[in-house]
């Protein structure tokens, strides 16, 4: 499907959503580093964990109302909320203010407007794009949401910490623009007849329709096939988030100083720190340049054994790690594990599609993401199984999880092979 074919509110979404995410991770990678400054490590990781566990809540709920109120009014809504977070944080660091609180408390609520777009954005997707070809536009979303993840903190470094107050302010300015902008160019995706079924069953009040929504999404979990897709999901996690967690800390203590090439009698060399930061390089370059090539070569294959086989690749990259300390070879790693990632990014989310009612789309994306939720929370287990296991095994059973993510999808897709309407 080319993009010159694409419905006009996914052109007008991917050209906007690329400088959202840019503006929007100039300052998120930095968080961490502000409210530690402010709070302390302790209190600044207990106040991250909390502003995560509203996000989830506000996915759930992006998710029922994407649904409800429909796809555009949710991103519009969103959006120009977004921005209005932002001018808070701005505020708060500003040359009136100096308040890190009020800077936590609009950090919140400007990712639970991240949250509540999520959904209503994926849905969209599947409402316009026929689903032989789903996955390549979620392939190509993804690939510019990776490139605002490597562009955006490039200029962050340099912005946030000496024009903290401009920098959240152009934030600011971009999320409202895109609002508009979406109020003004895109369409309403979700059907007229899902709208008015909604607008019969408004009656029953806000404490009725927070009663409607935990039964929907009860039905959602007792999805058999689609709770084997969070758990498969949640397993192959705990590799995936290793990424920022467990491999960096291996190449620290791992590498000293190591010499990687030779030129004209110049050596090259690195440390555990810029190996890492190499490697991470590789990542995102592969994915930016790579994700819809891989994609559409997946789409060859049955989708069973491409999910089985990014598990495999993954398991297999985490057995490769702690196998030497030899630089060279964690590059062979890393690029095994960035082609696991490739493998499934856009077929993963053309699949939920293909689970999810039309009428609960959103409801089933939004739940979807507890697979990475879940998996966050469990994953930083890894670090203090190192020094109660030592890296290698602790790495053997990361690729045993990721083996028994494979076999939990095959078991899935038996069932799914099995559902008569799909």
């Amino acid at each position: 499907m080319r993009f010159k074919d694409w419905d006009r509110s996914l052109k007008v979404r991917l050209i906007g959503e690329f400088f959202m995410n840019t503006s929007y991770w100039m300052v998120f990678p930095f968080l961490a580093i502000y409210f530690a400054e402010e709070f302390g490590k302790g209190t600044a990781g207990l106040l991250l964990v909390v502003s995560q566990v509203f996000s989830v809540a506000a996915n759930l709920v992006g998710g029922y109302c994407a649904d409800r109120f429909g796809r555009k009014r949710m991103l519009v809504v969103a959006s120009i909320a977004q921005g209005f977070s932002f001018l808070l944080f701005a505020f708060a660091n500003s040359p009136w203010l100096q308040s890190p609180e009020l800077g936590f408390i609009a950090f919140t609520l400007a990712g639970m407007c991240g949250s509540l777009y999520q959904p209503a954005s994926q849905a969209m997707i599947a409402d316009v794009v026929p689903e032989k070809y789903r996955g390549d536009v979620f392939a190509i979303f993804y690939t510019t949401l990776n490139i605002a993840v490597v562009v955006g903190p490039l200029f962050g470094a340099i912005l946030f910490f000496s024009y903290r107050f401009e920098l959240l302010l152009v934030v600011t300015v971009i999320s409202m623009l895109l609002g508009l902008v979406l109020k003004l160019l895109i369409k309403e995706t979700l059907s007229q007849v899902m709208l008015d079924k909604w607008q019969t069953q408004t009656a029953t009040g806000w404490v009725g329709a927070i009663s409607k929504q935990f039964k929907e999404y009860g039905l959602i979990f007792k999805d058999r096939l689609f709770m084997l897709f969070i758990v498969a999901g949640i397993l192959g996690a705990q590799t995936f988030m290793q990424l920022d967690l467990l491999i960096p800390i291996y190449l620290r203590e791992t590498i000293d100083t190591q010499t990687i090439a030779s030129f004209f009698s110049k050596e090259w060399s690195v440390t555990g720190e810029t190996s890492f930061g190499i490697l991470l390089a590789e990542n995102g370059l592969f994915v930016a340049l790579l994700t819809v090539v891989v994609t559409r070569w997946m789409t060859k294959f049955p989708e069973k054994w491409v999910f089985f086989a990014s598990a495999a690749f993954y398991g297999l990259a985490m057995w490769l790690f702690p196998l030497t300390s030899w630089f060279w070879m964690f590059v062979v790693a890393m690029g095994i594990f960035t082609f696991a990632e490739l493998m499934v990014v856009g077929l993963q989310q053309s699949f939920i599609s293909k689970l999810a009612p039309e009428d609960m789309r959103g409801q089933y994306f939004a739940a979807a993401s507890l697979r990475y939720t879940i998996g966050r929370m469990i994953a930083p287990i890894s670090i203090p199984m190192t020094a109660w296991f030592g890296f290698p095994l602790t790495f053997g059973v990361l690729g045993l999880l990721a083996f028994a993510s494979g076999f939990v999808y095959l078991l899935m897709f038996r069932l799914y092979e099995k559902k008569p309407s799909h």
